[in-house]
């Protein structure tokens, strides 16, 4: 059942591929991982993380990506980014890059582990080690790059500029940015966790097509967040916010939030990892509450606290491995489709 659900996902979504003159961008369900594709009008491609890596917790999620990038017609990466190197978001770039060819690798450079007493933790951090090491002899081979704040990726097409990298983020505000952030005055800043370095080191993009702006930190949790937009904004507002760690609490920054005004939030979510209740609480108490579109139903929070369900890509039961689609013109229209059932809505954007 599981291999006929996802035939049939690849022939839906094979009948959208990007038109000539769209920014194309794929969230690609990993249950819980990171998976983000994008596709420049030139054609050039950019898969920022895998998702997965094989350990006790769950199979790697590499076939699962493979599959669906094969099914959309993508036959090479240009440019692969991971974020960060938790188990959710490194993958198995090896065995990757044995189904797909990749042009060269971007990331913050070292992997950063922090001593923990927790086992559970512990273990995690062995796995991500353990795979780094092997990550490591592949980008080499590859082509490598660290990427530094300020930094951009040369996907033609686009302008990606990197915004965080390495626990440093950039310093002096780009165009549309800079203005202090009134939110700064009355929004708590969460604890630093000590813990999440990985985390923390996180590479952030803006993405930058005509008047259209996305932002993704990846993980970056909040107490940096709101370093990072207190007391001045230096990104100014974006269309889509891809929101922090997946939807999770240790993520949620007022002071992000309010800062980007971002008319649609996207959750790279698991049934039981990230789009938590309270998040979901705090931007539905914002003056104007955005769209948050989830590539899953967070079982915990129940339907009062998900999105309704023409917004989430994967409901209650068995995993339909559905995706979520942005269409983005130069103009700033962009619009959101939800690969399960092809509902879509379309914004303005541009602001």
């Amino acid at each position: 059942m599981r291999t006929l659900t996802l035939a049939l996902f690849l022939v839906v979504f094979a009948a959208l591929l990007p038109a000539a003159n769209t920014m194309e961008v794929y969230a690609i369900d990993t249950e819980g991982g990171k998976a983000l594709l994008t596709i420049s009008p030139s054609g050039e491609t950019m898969l920022v993380d895998l998702g997965w890596t094989d350990s006790d917790m769950r199979p790697a999620s590499t076939a699962q990506v493979v599959a669906v990038l094969k099914g959309i017609g993508v036959k090479r990466i240009d440019h692969l980014v991971i974020s960060h190197f938790d188990i959710d978001h490194m993958g198995d770039v090896p065995k990757f890059v044995e189904a797909i060819p990749v042009g060269h690798v971007y990331d913050h450079g070292d992997i950063q582990l922090a001593k923990v007493d927790d086992a559970r933790f512990a273990k995690m951090g062995a796995t991500a080690k353990a795979r780094f090491d092997d990550y490591a002899a592949m980008r080499d081979k590859i082509g490598h790059t660290v990427l530094k704040p300020g930094d951009k990726i040369p996907i033609k097409g686009i302008d990606v500029q990197v915004i965080h990298a390495g626990a440093k983020w950039i310093t002096k505000p780009l165009a549309g940015g800079g203005a202090p952030n009134p939110a700064c005055a009355t929004a708590k800043q969460a604890d630093l966790l000590p813990r999440d370095l990985e985390d923390n080191n996180s590479i952030g993009l803006l993405y930058t097509f005509g008047k259209f702006r996305m932002y993704d930190p990846a993980d970056l949790e909040a107490h940096n967040a709101h370093e990072l937009v207190c007391p001045n904004n230096p990104i100014g507002t974006v269309d889509v916010y891809q929101i922090n760690v997946h939807g999770q609490s240790k993520g949620y920054s007022a002071a992000m939030v309010s800062a980007l005004k971002a008319p649609v939030i996207m959750e790279t979510n698991g049934n039981r990892k990230g789009g938590d209740a309270d998040v979901w609480t705090n931007l539905h108490s914002l003056p104007v509450p955005p769209d948050v579109w989830a590539l899953h139903f967070n079982d915990p929070a129940g339907a009062e606290k998900n999105p309704p369900a023409d917004f989430i890509a994967n409901l209650p039961g068995p995993d339909g491995i559905k995706s979520l689609k942005i269409s983005a013109e130069q103009n700033g229209t962009f619009t959101v489709t939800n690969e399960r059932n092809g509902f879509s809505k379309t914004y303005k954007g541009g602001r």
